[in-house]
């Protein structure tokens, strides 16, 4: 098992992109590079595609012998550039795509990074650590009703307008600056129901996502990907939340409907119980296929 991330999906993902031995593939989110080594393992050639340094440097030395063969490349940046990295790195036309939104469990443990609940440290939260705005940033500079915005719309918080009034309250003290503070502000205005998820989850959700851009993001990457695709290649998309999860299905749709190929998953596919038990990060996990003509 990858020690720096646990691949949500990994063979249910796999299977379904149909890999072939000699065949070209990306991976458009590399992470800890688990999709990326059983697609290897399987005989193709790989584009491994992450803005994240760490985790570029963290497969480029457990795959290293893979990059020295010439059978994976790396790629910094953002997958909504993912037309100008294929170009750059000769994989367009290529037999199938990955895309697994999910944060990396790296990101999640090292507190450094700002994107726990769990752990205090910097409210950071950016992927890609060039980013100039960190989550801290729009805590302390936006006013109630943009937070109020924010959390209900990308954070789908039901108490979004009472989390920001007590995130104003509470910066008029000075400025809110680790994961920590924010919880505990969080924390005391809105009450714990389910077992084991912080009731901060969501607002901790919402930042990530407007710092990182992720929704756009994937609104562009998804059409400049289905043009890098053969005929008959297989665009997968793992998600971790509706909003993601949304803009897949409703894209998927519009491919469908203008004849450019069938959606494989009538529904998306699930983890298995046995899954969700080893990792309850996979819970809220949904892969859609889509299969271009």
């Amino acid at each position: 098992m990858n020690k720096y991330h646990t691949s949500v999906l990994l063979h249910e993902a796999i299977d379904q992109l149909m890999i072939e031995k000699g065949k070209r593939y990306i991976d458009a989110t590399l992470g800890g590079g688990g999709h990326t080594k059983e697609i290897l393992d399987r005989g193709a050639e790989v584009l491994g595609i992450d803005v994240d340094d760490d985790a570029l440097s963290h497969v480029n030395e457990i795959l290293k012998p893979e990059i020295e063969n010439g059978k994976l490349k790396l790629a910094r940046g953002n997958f909504k550039n993912i037309d100008k990295l294929a170009e750059e790195h000769g994989f367009s036309d290529v037999a199938g795509i990955l895309f697994d939104l999910g944060v990396s469990s790296h990101h999640f443990d090292e507190a450094g990074r700002g994107f726990s609940v769990r752990y205090s440290g910097p409210l950071d939260m950016r992927m890609d650590q060039e980013l100039g705005v960190k989550a801290a940033d729009l805590v302390n500079a936006l006013n109630r009703g943009e937070l109020s915005q924010l959390f209900f719309t990308l954070g789908e918080e039901r108490f979004a307008h009472r989390i920001a009034d007590a995130i104003v309250r509470a910066r008029q003290a000075g400025p809110i600056q680790t994961t920590a503070e924010l919880v505990s502000i969080v924390n005391s205005v809105v009450p714990k129901k389910r077992e084991g998820i912080n009731p901060a989850t969501k607002v901790f959700q919402a930042l990530r996502i407007a710092v990182n851009d992720e929704l756009n993001s994937l609104k562009d990457a998804l059409p400049k990907a289905l043009n890098l695709l053969s005929a008959g290649g297989r665009l997968a998309v793992i998600s971790f939340h509706s909003l993601e999860d949304r803009i897949v299905k409703e894209i998927f749709k519009e491919f469908a409907e203008k004849g450019l190929g069938v959606i494989v998953t009538k529904k998306p596919i699930i983890p298995s119980i046995k899954e969700i038990e080893e990792n309850n990060r996979s819970r809220s996990s949904k892969l859609r296929v889509f299969k271009k003509v």
